[in-house]
């Protein structure tokens, strides 16, 4: 069992709550079958960011959703390109397209910063932890403060509205 830090197992709740959230709102979408269990699956590794090791069930379980997110974010990108909707760089997130790649974007984003933390080595007197440890902490912080901050600017700032 790995041990954690407060920022990273805060940033890992708050992560798990957004992805429970999107898990519950995706249950109207007409293809719910691929994105509920991803933002499931991902809320689950982030909840029990502590309990990743590579001998348990939860590694596995990031490991497939890693994958189903590599794949849906390459989905939601061709399917971007080939009908010119928004364009690989855009946060407009009136578009589908667009929440749906920022979705999974974060979620593979999170399962790899988890997956990474849970390799870095348990001897606490090697440098090379402490400052992976500071790594993963802050990616988790960015992640955690990027993905809160855009609906905020866009929805509340921005005042925008989504398209179906």
């Amino acid at each position: 069992m790995k041990s954690s830090t407060k920022l990273h197992s805060l940033c890992s709740v708050l992560m798990a709550s957004l992805f429970a959230y999107s898990a519950s709102v995706q249950l109207n979408d007409p293809d719910w079958y691929f994105w509920f269990p991803l933002y499931a699956c991902a809320c689950v590794v982030n909840m029990v960011n502590w309990a990743i090791s590579s001998t348990t069930t939860i590694m596995h379980v990031a490991r497939v959703s890693l994958l189903l997110g590599l794949f849906l974010f390459i989905k939601v990108v061709i399917e971007d390109f080939v009908n010119e909707i928004a364009g690989f760089w855009s946060l407009n997130l009136s578009e589908r397209v667009v929440r749906e790649k920022i979705g999974s974007g974060l979620v593979v984003i999170s399962l790899i910063l988890q997956l990474e933390a849970s390799l870095v080595p348990e001897d606490p007197m090697r440098k090379k932890k402490r400052d992976s440890t500071k790594f993963f902490d802050y990616g988790m912080a960015i992640l955690v403060g990027f993905s809160f901050g855009l609906p905020f600017v866009f929805f509340v700032v921005q005042q925008g509205e989504m398209k179906f």
